[in-house]
């Protein structure tokens, strides 16, 4: 069984590493099957010089068991004696700390990317240092080899009631999630680059070849949403015809984890389970929700009820579970018919 999954940071690399659970779970009647993950890089940003991809790097940790548990990102263990130091130099940005575990992943990048080589090769390199620890194998894809970054701009606020800053202005996306912790209204974000980038390699086969596809509980606006706007990967997903299955971001009307209502807020969309799926209309044919934001998704979607917080392995490779017979459900009854998804 082919799985493919478009995934974000956190909670997505979260949801992952509970699917590669489930999956490798003997007894339950499913086939043996193999993940390829397509992952958002219009996160990805230079500092000091050094070329970062947060959620890149945090699946790859998550999944290879580097991760700090307690933040959800970065390695585990992880000091800061460079990033004091670049302070201390009076070196900025110092809102967003490098650690030096961490630093060594960048370096790595910045320097294969400097001798020639695509993102997609060096990730694949630097994913040989984090084989995951799974029985089913598992393929990191970026989702373009061309740089894509997210910027945002800022509404005009009073400075005396944000740490002084005043907004106005535009900044990078990292900006303003890890220093002003999305408290400032954006009035726009853009993945500046994403509409002229091209598929990663593999990516289109991927969605094309798979079985089941699956879009896990990460940021639908920053993370699924800037992978869905690379010209052919919507209409990639559309045409394929395994069926799409999602989980929820929200649980009654806040997210599971992060700032993703800010991110809604900014593009004009509730923060509800129900609107989330509405902006995968046209590729969805199961979600998964929390009981209480059940709703009648008619006959193009099954909506399923189940609990969705990830709060440990079993919990995770419970929900991820509930997706993957979904699923499974689905393609045996033939969910994807020519022309459902033109329609929707």
């Amino acid at each position: 069984m082919r799985v493919t999954a478009l995934a974000g940071g956190v909670g997505g690399a979260r949801f992952l590493r509970g699917l590669l659970t489930a999956l490798d779970e003997t007894g339950t009647g499913r086939p043996a099957a193999e993940l390829t993950v397509i992952s958002n890089t219009a996160d990805d940003i230079t500092l000091h010089g050094l070329r970062v991809c947060p959620d890149l790097d945090s699946v790859m940790y998550t999944l290879g068991g580097g991760i700090d548990e307690q933040r959800g990102w970065g390695r585990s263990e992880e000091t800061s004696g460079v990033a004091d130091e670049l302070a201390a130099y009076g070196q900025r940005p110092t809102w967003f700390t490098l650690g030096d575990k961490d630093i060594a992943t960048h370096l790595v990048r910045t320097r294969l990317l400097r001798e020639g080589l695509p993102l997609s090769e060096v990730t694949a390199r630097l994913l040989q240092r984090w084989r995951p620890p799974f029985r089913t194998p598992v393929r990191l894809l970026p989702m373009t080899d061309d740089v894509v970054e997210t910027h945002v701009d800022l509404a005009r606020v009073d400075p005396a009631a944000h740490h002084g800053e005043a907004g106005g202005r535009r900044v990078h996306f990292q900006e303003w999630w890890v220093r002003l912790h999305a408290k400032v209204p954006a009035e726009r974000i853009e993945p500046v680059g994403a509409d002229a980038a091209r598929p990663g390699p593999g990516v289109l086969e991927a969605v094309a070849g798979a079985d089941v596809v699956l879009l896990p509980p990460s940021n639908p606006v920053v993370s699924i949403g800037t992978i869905l706007r690379v010209p052919g990967v919507r209409e990639a997903l559309r045409a394929t015809a395994a069926p799409v299955v999602g989980v929820s971001p929200v649980i009654g009307g806040a997210p599971v984890r992060g700032m993703a209502d800010a991110c809604l807020a900014a593009i004009g969309v509730p923060t509800t389970a129900r609107a989330v799926a509405a902006l995968y209309a046209d590729l969805l044919d199961g979600w998964l929700v929390a009981d209480q934001d059940a709703f009648d998704g008619g006959p193009a979607l099954r909506v399923l009820p189940r609990p969705l917080l990830m709060s440990d392995t079993a919990a995770t490779a419970a929900l991820a579970a509930a997706a993957i017979d979904l699923l499974l459900e689905l393609r045996a009854a033939g969910a994807r018919r020519d022309g459902d998804r033109a329609s929707a």
